[in-house]
């Protein structure tokens, strides 16, 4: 029987806008975790370092689709 590969919604996926000025900036987080609920503690737990790398990445114009792409540590 052939091994078929799991496919796994974006449950694990997060999107939470960042701060900047008056401005707010669209975020997306990737993550391995099965529920958002996972997600959302992960992104607590790590958020000083994502809001880091997300204000690096717009101050460099790195954007998808006007939206600031993060993964996981």
């Amino acid at each position: 029987m052939p091994i078929v590969p799991r496919i796994k919604p974006d449950h694990g996926t997060i999107t939470f806008f960042l701060a900047s000025g008056a401005n707010r900036q669209l975020c997306r987080l990737a993550t391995e975790f099965d529920t958002q609920k996972q997600a959302f503690s992960y992104l607590r737990k790590h958020r000083t370092e994502f809001e880091r790398i997300a204000r690096a990445r717009m101050a460099s114009g790195e954007f998808e689709d006007g939206i600031v792409v993060l993964s996981m540590l």
